[in-house]
Order: structure tokens, then C-alpha cells, then sequence
């Protein structure tokens, strides 16, 4: 048998072996199929009994619970039903109450009535019986009854015056004597701590030579050089017979210290004529520029003031150039500052913000531009342009009272401004302008009548008022020295303050023989 047969009948058996067992699995397949049918059939009856006894037997349960509620709610019914019976019971109760205690009011208004008919027929009776009561009073007194009525409110109007007036006398008196005390403290500790220096500027300066000898090398030929440096410079020389010195004189200290530092350079150099000096001056001004900035630098620096303007510290340095009644203007700034960092101190204030306003506030003296604004509006203008905080421009503005005060600095750069000029030496006047200040005083004192004699004492720093005594009551008097002070503080410009003392006296004279 060759290999292929073999093969052919290996294959043929193959297949019919698979043929036969697929057929025999099919069969026992077949059976079981119809076995597990008939098994989940009774399964299915089985659980279809089970479910069908677990559902009546929730539905009994579910019948006997809503049972139970509608039980339940049948009682609470019952209970709202058996109190709102009585509650109508209650309000029928009431209802009596209210219609027992009705007619009870009705009887007692009925009896208020009789008793209001009855008490206008008594005063009816009062009234005519007052009515001739007074007729008879009018008849003893010899006066009507609103002539009487107008004495009595006179007499109540005078007493309840002198009342108020020594209630308000009172209150005023204690108040100053606690605001005197506390304040008087404070500016008392507030001076004692700041040491000053006593300068007065002049309008003139000395220029020391070696010899006379170089007073005509600074004249020149026919003066050219005296000249030429009084044109450069904007002052007037002064070469007379006092020996070693020349006299530099004008108002403006600048030019002063200009012709000064000018003079020196030219003696020491030897070389003095009219090119050289213009070259001298125009090299001294620059120089003093620089030292002018340096001056408000280190102003700034010792008072412990920073982030100031380059303008504003420009503006500081030429204070020191400056004077105000003899008394040095940087000098006076710096004093005043001094004084604002101590007294905001005191007070609980800050006190950077009061030394810079303090610094600040005369800075309106010392222009760049003529204006014909005051000094203290100027000023405030200044520094607000070059972005200082609105309470230290109002400060400078208001030291003065010609701006009102917004802040709690600007009060203390006002007292401390006064304190720094009004002190003993501090500043000084022309004779003529103090002689006018003292009679304005006496003539603004003497001008109310009733006014006797005035005297200005203590250097115009008091006043005092003489008045007759026969002219003018107390109340009249207390008010007399408040209306003095007011006009004063309207029409006159003084440093410090100035106290005013009102005198009433009765003076009885008899002689004996």
C-alpha cells in the first residue's frame, strides 16, 4: 500500500471518529437542556409562591400601620375639637366680661362729665373771683397788671444775667487757669530745652585792610574801580577816614557777602581794575551759589530732615543771607524748628512733620520773583508747588492767621514762630515804628467810652485801662477788655502777644478841718 492511501484512510477514519462523538455530545447535550428547563420551571414556581406570600404579607403589614395612623389622626381631631369648644366657652366668658366692664366705663365717663361741667362752672367762679382780687391789688398797688408783669420779668431778666454772667466768669476762669497751667508747662520746657544764640544783622559791613595804602588802589584812577565794583556788585562803598576798614553798605546781605568775598580775593591777588573785578564778582557769586546750597544741605542734615525739594533747599541756604528785624532769618528758622520738634513732642504730635514745617515757614521772605502776596500765602504756594503734604503748606500759610488752620501743626509753628521773635533780644525796631505801636494802643483803648486814661507798659507788651467807675458796671467792664483785644488783634501788627488789664475803681475823698 503505497504512503498516500495510507494517509487518505488515516484521514477518512479521522473524520468519521468526529463525525460519531459530535453526534453523541449533540444528544447528551440535548438531554440536559430539557433537564435544567424543567428544573428552572419548578424553580421559577417556587419563587414566584415565595414572592407572592413576602408581598401580602407586606401589604397586611402596610394595611394594619395606615390603620393605626388613621387612628391615630381620628384622636388628635377629637382633642382640637374638644379644645376648641372650649375655647368658645372662654370667649364667650370674655365677651360678657367685656360688655359688663363696657358699661361700667360708660357710667364712669358719664360721672367725668358731671365732675368737668362742675369744675368749668368752679372756674368760671375762680376766674371772677381773681378778676377782683386783682382789681383790688391793682387799686392798693397804683399799677396794672401787665405793668406789674413787665417790672417782674425786668428784675428775672437782670438777676438770670448777673447769674449767667458769674457762671460764665467761673467756667472761663478755671478753664484758663488748667489751659495756663498745662500750656505755660509746655512752652516753658519747651524753650528751657532749646539753647539759642543772640545775633542782630545789620545793614552794614566792615571790609578790614592792612593799611591805608590800599584804600586808593581800590578806588582807582578818578574812582573807575569803586565804581566798577559797586556796579558789578549792586552796593555802595563807603571809604572814609577810618583807618584799616571800608564800610560795605545795603540792605541785601547777598550783596554785601558778595562784595565782601570780592574785595578779598582782588587785595590778596594785587591785581585790582575793572576787567579783573567783573571776573571777580561774577566767580564769587557762583561760589556763593554753591555755598548757599550747601547751607540749606546742612540746615537739612542737623535738623534731621530729608526728602526736601533741591529748590526748597536752595530757598533754606539764602535765608542765611537774610534778616527780619535785625534777627537772622535761618537762624530764626532753625530756632523755630527746634522749637516745633520739642512742642509736638510734648503734645504727642509727630514731630518730623513739625521741625520741617518749622523750618519751612518763612520761606515767603526770601522770593525769587516780586510778588505782593503775603509772606506766609507765598510761602504756603512754594512749597505746595514743589509737592510738599498739604498739612505742612497749610502750616506755613496759616502761621500768620490769614489762612485757617486745617491740622494740629500749624498752631504749634504759629506759637513757636512768636516764641522765636518775641523773646529779649531776639529782634529790634526802628524807634519811630515802636513809638507809633505804643500810641496805636493807647488811642484803640481810648476810643470806647467810658475810658479815662490808657498806659502801654512792659514795651507795648501790656495795656492797661483806666475807666470811671460811675460810666461802666463789672459785665461792661469784662467786656470792654474782650472787645480791645479783638479790635488790636484786627488792626495791628505786633510780635508776641499783648495783655490788656481793664481797672474800675471807686475812689471816695474827704477832708477833715
Amino acid at each position: 500500500m503505497s504512503p498516500i492511501l495510507a494517509i487518505i484512510i488515516a484521514v477518512a477514519c479521522l473524520v468519521l471518529g468526529c463525525v460519531g462523538g459530535f453526534a453523541m455530545f449533540r444528544y447528551v447535550i440535548k438531554g440536559k437542556y430539557e433537564e435544567t428547563i424543567e428544573q428552572a420551571k419548578k424553580d421559577a414556581e417556587v419563587l414566584k409562591e415565595k414572592k407572592l406570600l413576602e408581598v401580602k404579607e407586606k401589604f397586611l403589614n402596610k394595611k394594619s400601620e395606615l390603620e393605626k395612623e388613621v387612628q391615630q389622626r381620628n384622636q388628635k381631631f377629637q382633642q382640637n375639637e374638644n379644645r376648641l369648644k372650649q375655647r368658645e366657652i372662654s370667649l364667650n366668658q370674655r365677651q360678657d366680661d367685656i360688655n359688663r366692664r363696657k358699661q361700667e366705663v360708660d357710667q364712669q365717663q358719664q360721672r367725668i362729665d358731671n365732675d368737668k361741667k362742675l369744675l368749668q362752672i368752679k372756674e368760671q367762679e375762680l376766674e371772677k373771683q381773681q378778676e377782683l382780687e386783682r382789681a383790688k391789688l391793682e387799686e392798693l398797688s397804683g399799677l396794672s397788671a401787665e405793668e406789674a408783669k413787665e417790672r417782674l420779668v425786668e428784675s428775672l431778666k437782670d438777676q438770670a444775667r448777673l447769674d449767667a454772667a458769674s457762671y460764665i466768669n467761673e467756667i472761663v476762669d478755671e478753664a484758663k487757669l488748667n489751659a495756663n497751667q498745662q500750656a505755660k508747662k509746655i512752652v516753658i520746657q519747651t524753650i528751657q530745652r532749646v539753647a539759642t544764640e543772640t545775633a542782630i544783622e545789620n545793614s552794614v559791613s566792615v571790609f578790614h585792610i592792612d593799611s591805608d595804602e590800599v584804600k586808593g588802589r581800590i578806588i582807582g584812577r578818578e574812582g573807575r574801580n569803586i565804581r566798577a565794583l559797586e556796579a558789578a556788585t549792586g552796593v555802595e562803598i563807603v571809604v572814609d577816614d577810618t583807618p584799616e576798614a571800608i564800610v560795605i553798605s545795603a540792605f541785601d546781605p547777598v550783596r554785601r557777602e558778595i562784595c565782601r568775598l570780592a574785595l578779598h580775593q582782588l587785595v590778596a591777588d594785587g591785581r585790582i581794575h575793572p576787567a579783573r573785578i567783573e571776573e571777580v564778582v561774577a566767580k564769587v557769586k557762583k561760589q556763593l551759589d554753591n555755598e548757599i546750597i550747601e547751607t540749606g544741605k546742612r540746615t537739612a542734615i542737623d535738623l534731621g530732615i530729608h526728602g526736601l525739594h533741591p529748590e526748597l533747599i536752595r530757598i533754606v541756604g539764602k535765608m542765611k543771607y537774610r534778616s527780619s528785624y535785625g534777627q537772622n532769618l535761618l537762624q530764626h528758622a532753625r530756632e523755630t524748628a527746634n522749637l516745633c520738634g520739642v512742642m509736638a513732642s510734648e503734645l504727642g504730635l509727630n514731630p518730623k512733620k513739625a521741625k520741617r514745617a518749622g523750618l519751612l515757614h518763612d520761606i515767603g521772605k526770601v522770593p525769587d520773583e516780586e510778588t505782593e502776596l503775603p509772606h506766609a500765602i507765598y510761602g504756603g504756594r512754594v512749597a505746595e508747588k514743589f509737592k510738599e503734604k498739604p498739612e505742612i503748606c497749610n502750616a506755613i500759610a496759616a502761621h500768620h492767621d490769614e489762612v485757617e488752620m486745617t491740622s494740629l501743626i500749624a498752631p504749634i509753628v504759629q506759637v513757636c514762630d512768636a516764641i522765636s521773635g518775641a523773646r529779649p533780644g531776639a529782634r529790634r525796631e526802628i524807634v519811630e515804628a515802636y513809638i507809633k505801636r505804643l500810641n496805636d494802643l493807647e488811642a484803640i483803648a481810648m476810643s470806647y467810652p467810658g475810658v479815662t486814661k490808657t498806659y502801654a507798659i512792659q514795651a507795648g507788651r501790656e495795656l492797661r485801662v483806666i475807666v470811671g467807675a460811675d460810666r461802666m458796671d463789672d459785665t461792661q467792664t469784662e467786656n470792654l477788655s474782650t472787645e480791645i483785644a479783638e479790635k488790636i488783634q484786627n488792626e495791628m501788627t505786633y510780635p508776641g502777644q499783648v495783655k490788656i488789664t481793664v481797672i474800675r475803681e471807686t475812689r471816695s475823698v474827704s477832708y477833715a478841718k
